[in-house]
């Protein structure tokens, strides 16, 4: 492992066509902390209470965890294709698998699975993928479609009573699930058509509504694939396929874009001490061996640095509640 002390990787970012430039000469470096490579990185959750970074491997069937530098790092193995994670009040996990939703217990040299159900038992080309806790303590997950070639996904809220809700459809792959500061805000994004949607969000119910487009990624490289938002309300998507991270106002317009040195970025999350560390997994499993000669970084774990300096930071990660009512 590497940290920037002992000579990690930096890259230059550098912005083409953006209103701004956040650049190593604005102090924002990108330093690879973990090589990889991951199948298929997702997820990266920073667990405050701990002082942890989580993040998965979906299609290698993996969870990682290391301090904010990369270092003392551990693995578990799971028992299923995994789509996302989310922290738990009770410092269990919640999960997305393919099979359904189930709360992961980390033991030093396993995990144990509770599993809690298939919101979408007949639908046998999909699984659950993208997936985020709101401030209420709730799980939204989307399914996507495996050969990606149906538009059968959809959009599910998993309550602290364990219950879940089927609250919108007709999607191809869910993803971009983020949250507005005020949580009254609701984003999602179907990467397979290049749009991304807000929605209008009750904290109390979990109700949406007013669902309209957002961003139409066919104007940019790449298509937004997991998502996170700052504490200034603006939204950071992962371009896969696009070789970046954007920063977009919640009116949809472009504010800075940082290229990567790899092409396919899957997500990207806030996270260390001060929550001012834009963490971003990626992935390999759609690159040829050629691209990845040519991407010794693809399936890495990267982390942005110098973003607190611009008056960036993140927000805390919520929990999930295992107990309540609210479905």
């Amino acid at each position: 492992m590497r940290s920037r002390e002992e000579g990690a990787m930096v890259v230059k970012s550098h912005t083409t066509g953006a209103p701004a430039s956040l650049s190593q000469n604005d102090g924002v470096h990108i330093t690879c902390i973990w090589p990889g490579p991951a199948l298929l990185g997702e997820c990266p959750i920073w667990d405050a209470r701990n002082a942890r970074l989580l993040w998965i491997d979906c299609l290698g069937k993996r969870i990682w965890s290391a301090d904010a530098e990369g270092h003392d790092l551990q693995p578990w193995d799971v028992p299923d294709v995994i789509g996302s994670i989310g922290l738990c009040d009770d410092g269990r996990l919640i999960a997305g698998f393919a099979r359904g939703f189930g709360l992961i217990a980390l033991h030093d040299d396993r995990t144990e699975v509770e599993w809690i159900g298939d919101p979408d038992p007949d639908q046998s080309d999909t699984r659950l993928n993208d997936g985020k806790v709101d401030a209420q303590g709730r799980y939204w997950c989307g399914t996507m479609n495996v050969d990606f070639a149906r538009n059968n996904a959809a959009l599910f809220r998993l309550g602290p009573g364990r219950h879940w809700t089927r609250v919108d459809d007709e999607f191809t792959v869910s993803n971009g699930i983020a949250f507005s500061p005020d949580g009254r805000r609701m984003y999602f994004s179907d990467s397979r058509v290049d749009r991304s949607y807000q929605y209008d969000l009750d904290p109390a119910s979990g109700a949406l509504s007013n669902r309209r487009d957002f961003l139409d990624t066919t104007a940019y490289e790449g298509r937004v694939d997991g998502a996170t938002v700052d504490a200034d309300g603006c939204y950071w998507g992962a371009l896969f396929s696009g070789g970046a991270v954007a920063r977009f106002a919640p009116d949809g317009r472009l504010l800075h874009k940082i290229d990567l040195p790899i092409s396919c970025p899957t997500m990207c999350s806030f996270g260390g001490p001060d929550l001012d560390i834009l963490f971003v997994t990626s992935a390999t499993f759609m690159l040829s061996e050629a691209q990845r000669r040519r991407e010794p970084l693809a399936g890495s774990l990267l982390a942005i640095s110098g973003l607190g300096a611009h008056g960036v930071r993140g927000l805390e990660e919520p929990r999930f509640k295992t107990t309540g009512d609210q479905g």
